[in-house]
């Protein structure tokens, strides 16, 4: 992966220069995933370098471009089968139009053959059904977007501008939750007919339908997503207009379902029927089952015929899983008097199907929370700021955000000391956040009760190893109590633990009093202002390896100007193909180059290094933390 700033080409009322990322990837499955994580990457750098255009930058604009770019991705992949040519550039706002983020996406298929009578340029517009629905997704998020064909080469590009910028024209009366669903709404498929046949469902239509509407809604993660989805298979196939509630996640009598989704085959009335339904909330009495149910037509009087001019029939279904009443399905058919058979039980199948994507999407969301409420203990809420020194700290886990075997603290203690932690979990997933949440507050408590650096490896040594112990013997009970045959690898993993721990004692002339002790992690770097480097601690054991291990440290002066560097193995064995990120001193001679920097300006500069070194992101844990004296 590159990231370069490079001159504007083209336009001479523009000064300066423009941040641009590029990449090239495999034309594989892969593909689109990765991009998805660039421009993703790029984005967060540029907020992070603090330049004027990313400002505006927004959760829309990443989810949009993300969108955008894995759309993208796929069609070349798909239609190409060549690598792809990635290139993000960021355009600052000049006197005639705003800050955008431009996006390039190429492949380099040699036989492509440009099809249809439209002109294909940089402005031109190329024919979407012959690519999938990426170029609709494309011309419905971007302000301008075209193709350019070159030899051998043909280039997508899209602009989004970066201030507050709808997407829709006035009067739309789209809602926010409307255009946030705009993407999920352009990957359903549509009917390809103008007239519908019901005899069509019979057999093997109603199970291609089905099926297409299970892979759909497979692996969605959010219920309003869900909603869009459903309602875009619904209509026009198999009906005029839908709407569906959702029940609050809490439930209960008192609790109000929501209209989450309103959509209609003519979209000019979306709008109304929503105003229509949005004061009559849809609760199926207890008594229905999961089939259709006779419903009067939105609008009407006491008789529940439609309105004059209006005729139709509306049925409703509602939403289950597990037993749980999760919303209900409203539909309407227009120039029809009654729901034809062949499309009720169909219809019933479906909504089953739409219950059980609900059900998903709420477990998921439920896990989430539990995961995020239980992260907040494993890992600090604020860092302590230590007098004379100045520290930055980056840490990006790689399990989707999840807290996994990094961790970090710096705190203070009594006698005017400040201690600092970096420490990393052998293994991931749970087993390791278990250990996280162990070993964080008992060095808290440990270093607040007085003890020295050396005795606090040894004390936490010894907990580890007989927490360990209690777990193994709680999972031999448990495997007897079911009859099993306990051996060593049942339960009780044992737990490994990387440490750096170290003490910080301000100096009345500046800087501070710096004690490390080392236990089976990455050694900490000392940085020099003339840009020299020398490890600042000894390799010792693993924690909770041995019981006997006894633990030295090693004290030294970080002078002002001075700073240390303090990785886990998620940096240093970063990997491009059979070489890592350390290998040859990597880590060193990319500190080196830092000399002059402030402490955030290494911790950007070194972790920009270590995403630099391999095209794939990072598959492990990645904690570092730069230390300055001031």
């Amino acid at each position: 992966m590159q990231r370069d700033i490079v001159q504007r080409p083209g336009n001479t009322a523009a000064t300066g220069t423009q941040p641009v990322a590029r990449t090239s990837l495999p034309g594989n499955l892969l593909a689109p995933a990765a991009a998805r994580r660039f421009v993703t990457a790029a984005l967060d750098e540029w907020t992070g370098l603090g330049l004027p255009a990313a400002v505006g930058f927004s959760e829309r604009l990443s989810d949009d471009a993300a969108m955008i770019v894995s759309e993208l991705v796929t069609n070349a992949v798909v239609h190409a089968g060549t690598a792809v040519d990635l290139l993000f550039r960021l355009e600052e706002a000049t006197e005639d139009e705003q800050s955008a983020l431009v996006l390039e996406v190429s492949d380099h298929h040699p036989g492509r053959t440009v099809r249809g009578d439209h002109a294909h340029s940089a402005e031109g517009v190329g024919e979407p059904a012959d690519y999938g629905r990426g170029l609709d997704i494309v011309a419905a998020l971007a302000e301008r977007w075209g193709i350019t064909y070159r030899t051998g080469t043909k280039t997508v590009w899209a602009r989004l501008p970066v201030d507050d910028w709808n997407p829709f024209p006035e009067g739309r009366g789209e809602s926010g939750l409307d255009r946030g669903l705009r993407a999920a709404e352009l990957l359903a498929p549509t009917a390809r007919r103008t007239a519908r046949d019901d005899g069509d469902w019979a057999g093997r239509g109603a199970l291609s339908f089905l099926a297409e509407a299970s892979d759909l809604l497979a692996g969605q993660l959010d219920e309003d997503i869900v909603a869009a989805l459903a309602g875009q298979l619904l209509v026009p196939r198999l009906a005029d207009w839908c709407a569906i509630w959702l029940e609050p996640e809490s439930g209960g009598p008192a609790a109000v379902p929501r209209l989450a989704k309103v959509w209609h085959v003519d979209e000019e009335r979306t709008g109304p029927l929503r105003a229509l339904l949005e004061g009559d909330p849809l609760r199926l009495p207890e008594r229905v089952g999961t089939g259709a149910v006779s419903m009067p037509w939105p609008g009407s009087g006491e008789d529940g015929e439609p309105p004059d001019g209006e005729e139709g029939v509306a049925f409703a279904y509602r939403i289950t899983s597990g037993g749980r009443t999760l919303g209900a399905v409203l539909l309407g058919r227009e120039s029809t008097d009654r729901l034809p058979d062949e499309l009720t039980a169909l219809i019933e199948d479906f909504v089953r199907r739409v219950g059980l994507a609900v059900g998903a999407a709420r477990a998921y969301t439920r896990q989430a929370t539990i995961s995020r409420i239980l992260q907040r203990g494993l890992l600090p809420s604020k860092v302590a700021q230590i007098p004379g020194v100045a520290s930055s700290l980056v840490y990006e886990p790689s399990d989707d955000g999840v807290v996994g075997g990094d961790f970090y603290d710096i705190f203070p203690c009594p006698g005017d000391r400040w201690c600092f932690v970096l420490g990393d979990v052998q293994g991931s997933g749970p087993e390791a956040a278990v250990v996280t949440g162990l070993a964080r507050p008992w060095l808290r408590l440990l270093a607040r009760e007085g003890f020295q650096a050396d005795e606090v490896l040894v004390r936490l040594n010894r907990l580890l190893l007989d927490d360990a112990m209690e777990a193994a013997e709680a999972a031999a009970l448990m495997v007897a109590a079911a009859g099993g045959q306990h051996s060593a690898d049942n339960g009780g993993q044992s737990r490994f633990l990387s440490l750096l721990y170290g003490e910080l004692v301000p100096l009345p002339g500046g800087g501070a009093r710096c004690t490390l002790a080392s236990a089976g992690h990455p050694l900490p770097l000392l940085l020099r202002p003339d840009g020299t480097v020398r490890p600042a601690a000894e390799p010792q054991l693993l924690l909770g390896l041995m019981d006997d291990a006894v633990y030295e440290t090693q004290s030294f002066d970080l002078a002002p100007g001075d700073s240390l560097l303090c990785v886990t193995d998620g940096v240093t064995e970063r990997r491009s193909g059979a070489l890592m990120f350390d290998d040859g001193d990597g880590l060193a001679q990319a500190l080196s180059g830092c000399a002059g920097l402030s402490a955030e300006g290494i911790a950007e500069r070194i972790k920009h290094a270590v995403h630099d070194f391999a095209e794939r992101p990072p598959d492990d844990d990645l904690a570092l933390l730069v230390l300055q004296a001031e």
